[in-house]
């Protein structure tokens, strides 16, 4: 079923034919693409496949230079991440962007942070901030708290602090790059469960990973880039780590 918009009205997320060129060069061309409610699409290709800009069209960083990009069947504008945050869409960078100095319910709660009054004066309400946070980390089942400092987590809990954050954002759909990147192998397993509860929780994740068992592991579909155009988009359980390796290097010409 198609909105008024021609974009699939039942879909979360709709790309059509988006481009966008920096001078001369052409980082993606023609791409098409869907996310589903509450689905995990795994998005893979090799360095300059486009990944990185495809996401920062999405995210608002920079608007595309053909194309369309609808939410819900309404075609959308992003000129600026605020408006993409505006309309139920959170990035997490690879570096996460926390601050080390700071709790984890003072990271989950920046730029959002909850006051109370006493006459004219308004003071943070710190208490209901961690109670808060504290029940975000139990909904994703991490055993992070909320008083602890960011510079004493492990990879895995500062993960949960960031997808804490989306969760108190309510965001509709996640985009979350190399996430398992540069952390120890139970780790890894600890992040790719915050995905599933992510999922389970009604969320829609986008997950751009070079890592082939972790997108095989969490994903339901898997989209490929290479040079700009998209080349597959299949459901997990119709392909194979050796096909997609082979759509990612050009082995393998389209899926």
């Amino acid at each position: 079923m198609e909105s008024p918009t021609g974009m699939p009205g039942h879909m979360l997320l709709s790309l059509r034919g988006i481009a966008k060129s920096f001078g001369a060069v052409r980082a993606l061309d023609g791409v098409d693409l869907d996310i589903g409610p509450a689905e995990v699409l795994g998005l893979m290709g090799d360095n300059g496949a486009g990944k990185s800009t495809l996401t920062k069209i999405v995210a608002g960083n920079f608007p595309p230079t053909e194309g369309q990009i609808a939410l819900g069947g309404t075609a959308m504008v992003f000129d600026r991440p605020a408006a993409a945050r505006d309309a139920g869409i959170e990035v997490m960078y690879q570096d996460l962007a926390i601050a080390e100095n700071l709790t984890a319910s003072a990271n989950i709660f920046l730029g959002r942070e909850m006051t109370r009054s006493f006459g004219p004066l308004r003071f943070l309400d710190h208490s209901g901030m961690n109670k808060r946070s504290a029940e975000l980390f139990r909904e994703l089942k991490s055993e992070t708290r909320s008083d602890d400092l960011v510079k004493q987590m492990s990879g895995g809990q500062r993960q949960a602090v960031a997808i804490a954050r989306t969760r108190l954002a309510k965001a509709k759909l996640v985009l979350m790059d190399e996430p398992t990147a540069a952390i120890s192998v139970r780790q890894v397993a600890e992040v790719l469960d915050l995905i599933r509860r992510l999922r389970d929780g009604g969320t829609a994740v986008m997950l751009i990973s070079h890592r082939m068992p972790d997108v095989f592991t969490v994903c339901d579909r898997i989209a490929v880039l290479r040079r700009g155009r998209k080349v597959a988009d299949k459901p997990v359980t119709a392909t194979s780590p050796e096909e997609i390796t082979g759509l990612i290097t050009g082995a393998i010409e389209t899926g």
